[in-house]
């Protein structure tokens, strides 16, 4: 009976490897490769029958997802992409781990003097900003009053209040569970980012980096996939949004841009495949942008601050219609601006005499 589970386990890995081959970039097919392993070996060390079937569905299920990917399914495509780069599953879980608590940060006192676990959740500073932004939400950004008390904390809690007064004390264990359940429920909905890029104005000038080596001279931690080099990656696929078209004959016989320069452009290193470039711009709008801004204050001392961002490379609902979406224009649609503009001008003064 044994075996003839063990070898349909051994089937599906088989199955599983044949899909995760044909993925498309070299990252996609080692992010799968171990998660296909570490599924695999979960089911062969799992004892209870039970569970044994539940591990064996849901690797099922992602071998269909992948499969579908595979075969042009934008749905399915979507959803490799998330699990690979912690948009959902057990990587975003790692990815936000290190946010979840603030060394620097004063120990809260207890909300029941006698209880050591009802010192209410702290946020960090990362926390803070990408709570308090619409790039990093699902929903609607949270306003810093909500983080202090949260909506769903009611007025009674405040002893000054008319309620307390009424109707007595809040009980301290219901505001203990409150404040935890709304921490637990916002940082659900947060896109993580996938590093931390630190901009160091305080020297004069501007200097972006991501190396474990910048954020320890800002005095800052990583998050989980820093230093990797897998943003930089997916912004390599995606590559730029918006396009501008070549240049016509005529165009290219009277403009004064250097040519070379063109030839050299980035549309000419970009992803031959127009649908995967898509799927990745899309990705970009999910995968929001921490930076840590360093400067100096009017006392000329270092301080620093967090913002989210998305790359000007996204294609998200937010930014896909706005007007940095318009296309480029070169010094001849210049030029032919003006002269309308000038024909125009010179039609109204006849008109007039």
């Amino acid at each position: 009976m044994q075996s003839s589970w063990c070898g349909s386990v051994i089937s599906l890995y088989r199955a599983y490897s044949r899909q995760i081959r044909r993925l498309p970039l070299l990252y996609l097919r080692q992010f799968f490769r171990i998660k296909a392993s570490d599924d695999i070996r979960a089911i062969l060390r799992c004892s209870n029958a039970g569970l044994r079937r539940g591990k064996l569905k849901r690797v099922s299920k992602d071998l269909r997802e992948v499969e579908a990917a595979n075969n042009g399914s934008t749905k399915a495509f979507t959803h490799v992409l998330d699990l690979a780069y912690g948009r959902k599953g057990k990587l975003r879980w790692e990815i936000m781990k290190p946010i979840f608590s603030d060394p620097n940060a004063r120990v809260p006192p207890r909300i029941i003097p006698s209880v050591e676990k009802s010192r209410p959740p702290v946020y960090s500073p990362e926390m803070r900003a990408l709570l308090l932004s619409s790039h990093s939400r699902k929903t609607k950004p949270l306003s810093s009053r909500a983080l202090v008390d949260p909506p769903t904390l009611p007025a009674r809690a405040d002893p000054s209040s008319k309620d307390a007064k009424l109707l007595g004390p809040f009980s301290k264990r219901r505001e203990v569970n409150i404040r935890w359940r709304y921490f637990t429920q916002e940082w659900k909905k947060i896109r993580p980012p996938l590093e931390v890029v630190v901009q160091d104005a305080s020297l004069g000038g501007t200097y972006k980096g991501t190396s474990r080596h910048d954020l320890l001279r800002a005095g800052i931690r990583g998050m989980g996939m820093q230093g990797y080099g897998v943003f930089d990656d997916v912004e390599t696929v995606a590559g730029p949004a918006i396009v501008s078209k070549p240049l016509t004959r005529k165009e290219r016989v009277t403009t004064t841009t250097n040519l070379d320069a063109r030839a050299t452009s980035p549309t000419k290193l970009r992803h031959p495949s127009r649908w995967l470039r898509r799927r990745y711009q899309e990705l970009l709008g999910r995968v929001p942008i921490l930076t840590y801004s360093r400067y100096k204050d009017k006392d000329g001392r270092v301080s620093g601050r967090y913002c989210v961002t998305l790359s000007v490379n996204a294609l998200a609902p937010s930014i896909r219609f706005g007007p940095s979406r318009s296309p480029e224009v070169n010094a001849v649609a210049d030029q032919e601006w003006l002269r309308l503009a000038d024909k125009n001008l010179g039609m109204k003064k006849t008109d007039k005499v």
